[in-house]
């Protein structure tokens, strides 16, 4: 470690700065449903979520490979390129939670990248078969096998716990979620700490000080990993809310069945080494429960505005970094520019996100929260697949939806 930088070691900062957006805004993919649905506490869920994430995050390197020598060309990249592409991620990191959209953290990782590394060296600095075959394939096919995996596992539970007690079947469904939820945190640390592992990698390669195709180093994996798991611990509460009730309204079984299916995608991408969203994926899978239950409603506007945030998200992040990456041409006072801007944009989304906030005390609350019959889209999947026996009912905002016999 003695050959980094000043310059180097500010990026590998801001990389951990990222990894640590990347938690709190990626908290809601392990423990939304778990929350909304009171399997367990908010602070007890986060707490456990960030200690697996740190877990996770020593099980696999294949990920950081990927992103430190599979993304973009190392040669000829500069050390502030991949500063400016860490100012374009976590920019939309900030602004996407301030929304309360569940954004891919991943893809505005990739977009800065890309973006930085385009306006750098031009196109030929980027691999597009990697892209293509790690990045955009999974980004449309993952949350569409989740969701449809979602979507029988839910109906799969009601099925088969149509005839059971219905206080044994929820207790019992709650325990599942929160072993699942556990599974899913577990999978995020495999996934999205290596992404901050594989930046600084490249940040190290860049700077000279390992050699291309090197193993992301100890200190590396410790440092992102406790990044990681100290933002998952903060909570993103307004993702969080979002997630947990703005998508649909969960029972025991769907909040099973989704972290189960999520769970499932993530710990099989992370193993072949694809660099998945795991926000996209644990969507999709919450979208298939709610279609998995016989009256669910899923209120497909918030659904609509997720879907144009994931569309966004490669361009804006990748538009942010291209900018930040003309400003670090200019030499010392650009990148000191790049770097006051990036604390100066922080600090105004922050003092916004102050007017209604969103806290583990009002994690759960609806207000605010749009509310939707039973649209075109949910009464046609449930005319192709037909629903379990039995009516749903919804009982007061303490208890769940749950299943009984006609």
């Amino acid at each position: 470690m003695e050959h980094i930088t000043l310059l180097l070691g500010i990026v590998i900062v801001t990389a951990l700065v990222f990894d640590f957006t990347n938690g709190f805004h990626d908290t809601a993919n392990a423990m939304a449903t778990t929350i909304s649905t009171g399997a367990l506490r908010p602070k007890i869920a986060v707490a456990m979520s960030a200690t697996l994430n740190l877990v996770g995050a020593f099980l696999s390197v294949e990920v950081a490979k990927t992103i430190s020598g599979g993304i973009i060309n190392e040669k000829g990249i500069r050390v502030e390129v991949i500063f400016a592409a860490l100012v374009g991620a976590i920019l939309w990191n900030l602004l996407t939670w301030l929304l309360g959209l569940p954004s891919s953290s991943s893809h505005a990782l990739f977009g800065g990248l890309i973006g930085a590394a385009v306006s750098s060296a031009g196109w030929s600095a980027v691999n597009g078969s990697t892209i293509v075959m790690k990045v955009l394939i999974p980004a449309v096919a993952a949350p569409v096998v989740a969701g449809f995996a979602s979507l029988i596992a839910t109906r799969l539970s009601y099925v088969i716990g149509n005839r059971a007690d219905d206080k044994a079947t929820a207790k019992g469904y709650r325990f599942g979620s929160i072993a699942s939820a556990g599974l899913v945190s577990l999978a995020h640390g495999t996934n999205d700490a290596q992404k901050t592992m594989g930046v600084i990698t490249l940040a190290l390669v860049t700077g000279g000080v390992i050699a291309p195709g090197s193993n992301p180093p100890t200190w590396v994996i410790v440092s992102a990993g406790l990044a990681i798991a100290l933002g998952t611990y903060l909570g993103g509460w307004r993702i969080i809310r979002t997630l947990g009730k703005g998508l649909t309204d969960l029972a025991p079984q769907q909040g099973f069945a989704a972290q189960t299916s999520a769970a499932t995608a993530i710990l099989a991408s992370s193993h072949i080494g694809f660099s998945l969203s795991t926000t996209q994926v644990c969507s999709g899978a919450v979208l298939g429960s709610g279609l998995g239950r016989k009256g669910g409603v899923v209120r497909w506007s918030t659904a609509t505005r997720m879907l144009v945030a994931w569309c966004l998200t490669l361009p804006a992040a990748g538009l942010v970094g291209a900018g930040a990456e003309l400003l670090t041409k200019q030499g010392t006072w650009g990148t000191v520019t790049t770097g006051v801007l990036l604390v100066a944009g922080a600090g105004v989304i922050w003092t916004l996100s102050r007017r209604k906030p969103v806290t583990v005390n009002n994690v759960n609350d609806v207000d605010g929260i749009e509310t939707e019959p039973a649209g075109v889209v949910t009464n046609a999947i449930a005319a192709v697949i037909p629903p379990p026996a039995g009516l749903v009912e919804t009982t007061t905002a303490e208890t769940v939806p749950t299943a009984k016999t006609a």
